[in-house]
C-alpha cells in the first residue's frame, strides 16, 4: 500500500515583495505564482522548507487548503 503525498494549496499576504527565490527554492515547492504582494502556491509535504523560506519576511494572511492528487480540484489548481 502507498501513502499519497499531502498537498497544500497555500496563499500567503506580505507587507512588502514577497520573497520568491526563496520560495522557488524550497524543497517540496511548486507552481509559485505572484500578484503584487501575495504569494501562492503548492507545497507537496513538509511545510518546514516553505515556512523557512518565508523567515525574515512580514506575513499579514496565510491560508492554506488540503487537496489531494485525485481530486478534479487539484486537476484545475493552475487556474489561480
Amino acid at each position: 500500500m502507498t501513502e499519497e503525498l499531502q498537498v497544500q494549496r497555500v496563499e500567503v499576504s506580505f507587507v512588502a515583495a514577497p520573497p520568491a527565490q526563496q520560495v522557488e527554492c524550497a524543497s517540496g515547492v511548486r507552481e509559485v505564482h505572484i500578484e503584487g504582494a501575495v504569494l501562492r502556491c503548492l507545497v507537496y509535504g513538509s511545510f518546514q522548507p516553505f515556512l523557512e523560506a518565508l523567515r525574515g519576511h512580514e506575513v499579514i494572511s496565510f491560508t492554506s487548503t488540503p487537496i489531494q492528487a485525485s481530486d478534479s480540484e487539484f486537476k484545475e489548481v493552475k487556474t489561480w
